[in-house]
């Protein structure tokens, strides 16, 4: 009867196109990762980019088939409603992180450009230290889905015939 369910539940998932997302496939063999050095999210990213592709992340820029910049990288918290008595209820955060792409004769192959990710989350006075924590983790959600959305995007870049992967 297990193996049933499990079989049923097999062929449910492949028949709806359900499918593993795999190795990025970015379109550079080297890439050199410009950016602060206590940035987390240039460290999450290499890490992404090591162990979830074939490009590997060099520390010579003029070696490197193409340059990511890390530009910059913002967390931003307002006010998005108040109480009757004017205490704050809910919060929106927001995570900005702006880049650009070189490639490897320094020709930019994507302008600065931006990823903005935003989240709400309701706040009680009385809840202070697990509301500053929930804060602390949809920020580390939202620098997750960035790294995610910028991985994206590189697979769609294509670079000069001179700069990208040769052909096999």
């Amino acid at each position: 009867m297990k193996t049933l369910i499990a079989l049923l539940c097999t062929l449910l998932i492949a028949g709806c196109g359900f499918q593993l997302r795999g190795a990025a496939d970015l379109p550079f063999e080297t890439l050199f990762v410009q950016a602060p050095v206590s940035s987390q999210f240039a460290q999450q990213f290499k890490r992404v980019v090591t162990y979830g592709s074939g490009t590997k992340i060099i520390d010579d820029p003029k070696a490197a088939t193409a340059t990511l910049i890390l530009v910059g990288e913002a967390r931003e918290k307002s006010i998005l409603s108040l109480s009757g008595s004017g205490r704050v209820r809910e919060f929106q955060l927001r995570y900005k992180m702006t880049y650009r792409l070189l490639d490897k004769n320094a020709v930019e192959t994507i302008p600065a450009s931006e990823i903005v990710l935003t989240r709400d989350f309701s706040f009680n006075d009385q809840e202070t230290l697990s509301k500053e924590s929930e804060e602390a983790l949809l920020f580390r959600d939202m620098q997750s889905d960035a790294v995610q959305q910028l991985l994206r995007r590189l697979q769609a870049v294509r670079l000069t015939p001179s700069a990208s992967k040769p052909l096999s």
